[in-house]
């Protein structure tokens, strides 16, 4: 059985660079997926899942809630290891309701916990800004994914908190800190 991981993060939370740490920490029992990396590489793969996935992204639409959870189940499914770390999913309901769906019927993938990498709007402001990677690195394009982000979040905690597996971990202290908190965290889940 494969024990799945979300963790889900305001932007400039943290939330990937933590579980790539914790995953490369730990290669030898836990590896880190990112949904859009998924998609990308099913897009590649050339299969039908991935042809369609290419159809919707080279038209700048998103891909439906069904392909991507059928796309995350395949690789959980087809990893070498038997904890999965995603980190950024869910974004919304209806992608939470999915995967919960999805996961009812699915007897060798158990949802362990989902854990929140919890930041001020300030400090992820700070964080995004000041790393100016990109052209998407500004306060316009900021403020339109925390809105994305902030919508949907107090469901997605309620539902994940009636179900007994969210866990917080404040993200305004040192790398090192949430990591090792983090990765305690998790593999005492196991």
């Amino acid at each position: 059985m494969k024990e799945l991981f979300l963790i889900i993060g305001a932007p400039g939370s943290g939330k990937t660079t933590d579980a790539e740490l914790i995953a490369k920490r730990n290669s030898t029992h836990i590896t880190h997926f990112s949904t859009g990396e998924l998609l990308r590489a099913e897009a590649a793969s050339g299969s039908e899942q991935g042809k369609a996935i290419e159809h919707y992204i080279s038209q700048g639409r998103i891909v439906p809630i069904e392909i991507a959870v059928e796309t995350i189940v395949k690789a959980i499914k087809a990893a070498d290891t038997p904890v999965i770390i995603i980190d950024g999913y869910p974004r919304s309901i209806e992608q939470m309701d999915q995967l919960n769906q999805y996961l009812q019927h699915e007897t060798s993938i158990r949802l362990n916990s989902v854990i929140e990498v919890s930041v001020s709007e300030k400090v992820a402001r700070e964080r995004v800004l000041g790393r100016a990677r990109g052209a998407d690195d500004n306060h316009e394009v900021f403020d339109n994914r925390m809105r994305i982000y902030m919508e949907p979040l107090s469901d997605i905690r309620t539902f994940y908190t009636q179900n007994d597996c969210l866990h917080t971990f404040n993200g305004e202290r040192s790398i090192e800190a949430i990591v090792d908190d983090m990765e305690r965290y998790i593999l005492g889940r196991l």
